[in-house]
């Protein structure tokens, strides 16, 4: 996959965990801020690559690209990232951040200390719908499972596993 596939698809499944909503005031989420490791195991159908992407690219590129979609439709794609969580990104249900621009739409549907569920839309041009459901087992592991319906008609399904790794974030780049 190529990397500007992996960031938007990285991008649009993770903008929608732990969204920043303030519309609830439930209990923080029971899990410990600091350094975490995420694993993610992507699986698309369809396009999910939104029609203004691809219009930026050249024509070679664009095939390519749409050529690699193909190729790996329906087959899981796994990576795994460090992240750093501060007890505010927890408060505020902002755990993961987004590079979204701001024009999505979310709601809490539901939400304790140990689970959380968002639903999210954005308008064209890169309409989506999508719902995340995130579980604290324990303080120190956590378990998601998020599916997004592309505007392009492109269908993204995402299992993450985290685990907190320390209280220190010294080090934690983000996403590789």
């Amino acid at each position: 996959m190529t990397p500007v596939t992996c960031n938007l698809l990285a991008a649009t499944t993770l903008a929608l965990v732990f969204a920043h909503s303030s519309c609830l005031a439930a209990d923080s989420f029971n899990a410990r801020p600091g350094a975490w490791e995420m694993n993610v195991t992507t699986v698309t159908n369809g396009n999910p690559i939104p029609a203004d992407v691809l219009a930026q690219l050249t024509p070679e590129k664009r095939a390519e690209l749409e050529a690699s979609m193909k190729a790996r439709e329906g087959k899981p794609d796994s990576h795994t990232f460090q992240t750093c969580v501060t007890q505010k990104d927890l408060d505020q249900n902002s755990m993961i951040r987004s590079d979204g621009d701001g024009k999505c739409k979310r709601k809490v549907v539901s939400k304790s200390s140990t689970k959380i569920v968002i639903e999210q839309t954005c308008p064209a041009p890169r309409a989506s719908t999508g719902k995340a459901s995130i579980e604290a087992k324990t303080p120190e592991t956590l378990l998601a499972v998020i599916d997004t319906v592309q505007g392009s008609g492109g269908k993204i399904h995402v299992d993450m596993k985290g685990r907190w790794i320390g209280a220190s974030c010294e080090g934690i780049k983000g996403e590789e």
